[in-house]
Parts: structure tokens; C-alpha cells; sequence
């Protein structure tokens, strides 16, 4: 019976010195996942080292305590049972508990944290990338913008100069119909000059149908000597 006694004895002590380390080290879990947002790369994976380190040592710790914990539950049952052996086995159990639940939260917590990080360090190097790009890309756009512009007063150039000719065309297509009117007005003053108008113009016919004529012999001459040749 002394024996079992000493054996509670020795494995509460182990048990409180494990609890001990436990909330040091829980305490330092939750400090270091404060300072997830770094924006230096070798600073981030120097944390996550320390993280995953101090995880495997909580997780280390909390086997411990539960092989503690178990152990004395056969001890207390081998031993005569007490409220006040029971008590303290139930506390000790429930701090197991209470620290378990407390690094699978803060372990929680730190991932979200981490992952939040990693979308920042994200969102900066995108917006690093498109300051970069727009710095590369704006001497092209000006440019092109600039050559648009001389194209565009080029084509404003074409398009007075058109008008100009368009106008300079009225003008002389008017002249010309007050021309044409004049001398159908001294026609029909004058018949004689209407007959001098009609015989120049009868004559211009006679004339252009002579020439016609004269360039058709000549083809025709040229054709067959160059067929009989």
C-alpha cells in the first residue's frame, strides 16, 4: 500500500511538471503565431521552423501527460479508492483536456494567420509586377499614342483638302452653267450665231469621224502586213 502511494505520489509530480512546460509552452506558441505577416522570405521560413519545432514539442508533451494521466488511473484503482484521489485524478485530467483544446485552437489560429500572410505577400507581389510592367509598357503607349495623333490630323489634312477641291469643283461647274447659259441666250437673240455654233459643231463630227476613219485604214493596214509578213 506504501508503494502505491509512493507511485501516485511520484506520477503527480511528473504530472504537474509536464502541466508546467505545457503552459510555458502554449504561452510561446500563441506569442510567436502574433507575428505572422513578414515580409522578408528567410524571416517567414525561419517561423515556420519555430512553429513546426514548438508544435512537436506541445504535441511530445501532451503524449506524456496522457501516459501520466493513464497511469495514474491504475494506480488509484489499485489502491484503495478516496474522493480525494479522485478529485485530483479528475483535475489532472481536465487540464489534459484544457490544454489539448487550447493548441488545437491556437493552432488553428495560427494557420489562419499564416494563410492570411501568404495572401498579402501575394497581393504585394502582383501589385509590385504591375507597377513594374506599367513602368516597362508606358514609353510603347505614348508612342502609339502619338502616332495616332499624326495619323489622325494627316486624315483632317485629306479631308480640307477635299473640301477645298470640293468647293473650287462647284464653283467652276456653276461658271460653266452660266457660260452655257449665256450662249443659249445669244442663240436665241441671234439666229446667225446659232447657225455659226450648229455648223461648228457639225464640222467637229465630220472631223472626228474622218480621223476615226483614217486610224482604222491605218490599223488595218498594220495588221495585214504584219499577217502577210
Amino acid at each position: 500500500m506504501e508503494e502505491v502511494g509512493a507511485d501516485w505520489a511520484e506520477l503527480r509530480k511528473e504530472a504537474r511538471r509536464i502541466e508546467g512546460d505545457l503552459d510555458v509552452r502554449l504561452s510561446s506558441y500563441a506569442k510567436l503565431g502574433g507575428y505572422s505577416d513578414s515580409k522578408s522570405p528567410t524571416d517567414g521560413h525561419a517561423r515556420d521552423m519555430q512553429w513546426k519545432s514548438m508544435e512537436m514539442e506541445i504535441e511530445s508533451l501532451l503524449e506524456k501527460l496522457l501516459d501520466v494521466n493513464e497511469a495514474m488511473s491504475r494506480c488509484a484503482a489499485a489502491a484503495t479508492p478516496t474522493t480525494s484521489v479522485s478529485q485530483k485524478l479528475a483535475r489532472h485530467r481536465d487540464i489534459l483536456h484544457e490544454f489539448t483544446q487550447e493548441f488545437k485552437r491556437t493552432r488553428g489560429n495560427i494557420i489562419s494567420m499564416r494563410e492570411h500572410a501568404e495572401l498579402l505577400h501575394s497581393v504585394r507581389n502582383d501589385i509590385n509586377e504591375y507597377k513594374v510592367s506599367s513602368s516597362q509598357t508606358a514609353p510603347s503607349l505614348l508612342r502609339e499614342r502619338a502616332a495616332i495623333h499624326g495619323s489622325i490630323v494627316q486624315i483632317d489634312d485629306v479631308t480640307n483638302q477635299a473640301e477645298t477641291i470640293k468647293g473650287v469643283l462647284a464653283a467652276q461647274r456653276s461658271t460653266f452653267a452660266e457660260i452655257q447659259g449665256k450662249v443659249k441666250h445669244l442663240g436665241d437673240r441671234f439666229p446667225v450665231i446659232r447657225g455659226l455654233l450648229g455648223a461648228i459643231k457639225r464640222k467637229r463630227s465630220k472631223d472626228t469621224l474622218i480621223l476615226s476613219a483614217v486610224i482604222a485604214a491605218c490599223t488595218l493596214f498594220l495588221i495585214i502586213y504584219w499577217i502577210s509578213k
